[in-house]
């Protein structure tokens, strides 16, 4: 990363210039809206991630964006709207189709099967065995492809410096090497897409630093990323693109620097801070 730029903030954290982007939609999301009760929580009239980029989703607590990832990747059901993912109409599958489409994401909170060695983690992800079929897959067996499956799954042990730990049950890691641990379980299943909730919540800066350097190596191998991250250096660092909600819609998208001035989200931002005040009695 020798043609890194330094990020204002003292993370450590590095801009690289540039991106894979071919100008094509790899996602397209038309008229998404989901209600929980009488609130609206998610309602976008219209979305795109560009293939070959890295997109930043920011916004304030409560704005919606892991309910967009839920929608997108088939763990909740909108109440309108579509999308399609790659040429194909996603908006009725199940959350096991759409990993298998390309799709796949990881959690907020890491789902390491504890008692399962870090190696056997990774391979659950193979062949898009995500989702309601995840646990599933701890009763089948990976037959004829194991070879294939296990020789992978130490290339992404490998690329997310977990390889020592092969053999270690899982419930030994730290919180950061979990994060890293999702990471390879779900580059296992072979993302054209890849979404990552939060992926440096609750990482120390030099992990962080490494995880943000990972990204980078994995877009560059074509995989498109779509990431949700409070930090805003951390977007300034990494993102092509970012995409702002607030209270569920789209409030501000385009490159960081443009996105990250915008009276738009200034004021989402600032509106949230006023409430939590109010709430904690004017401090």
């Amino acid at each position: 990363m020798s043609d890194a730029a330094p990020v204002p903030g003292g993370t450590g954290v590095s801009a690289r210039p540039g991106d894979g982007s071919t100008g094509e939609p790899l996602l397209v999301v038309d008229g998404l809206k989901r209600h929980f009760g009488g609130v609206l929580a998610v309602d976008v009239d219209h979305l795109e991630i560009q293939r070959g980029t890295m997109t930043a989703l920011i916004g304030p607590n409560g704005a919606g964006k892991t309910t967009l990832f839920n929608l997108l990747t088939g763990f909740d059901k909108p109440d309108e709207g579509s999308w399609r993912f790659d040429g194909q109409d996603l908006h009725r599958r199940s959350a096991s189709a759409v990993a298998r489409a390309g799709m796949v994401r990881t959690f907020q909170l890491t789902k390491a099967l504890a008692r399962l060695s870090v190696l056997d983690n990774v391979k659950l992800g193979a062949q898009g065995v995500t989702g309601e079929r995840f646990f599933g897959a701890l009763f089948t067996r990976w037959g004829a492809s194991e070879p294939d499956i296990e020789a992978r799954a130490l290339e992404l042990l490998d690329l997310v410096r977990l390889g020592d730990k092969r053999d270690d049950d899982a419930a030994t890691l730290s919180g950061g090497q979990r994060k890293l641990l999702e990471l390879a379980r779900a580059l296992m299943a072979e993302p054209t897409l890849l979404m990552l909730d939060e992926p440096m919540a609750g990482v120390n800066p030099a992990l962080a630093e490494f995880l943000v350097e990972r990204l980078f190596v994995i877009r560059d191998t074509g995989v498109t990323i779509v990431f949700v991250e409070h930090e805003l250096d951390v977007v300034m660092a990494t993102a092509d693109h970012v995409i702002c909600l607030a209270q569920g819609s789209v409030i501000s998208q385009g490159p960081p620097d443009a996105v990250l001035r915008d009276p738009a989200v200034e004021q989402a931002y600032l509106g949230a801070s006023r409430t939590e005040r109010r709430r904690e009695g004017g401090r």
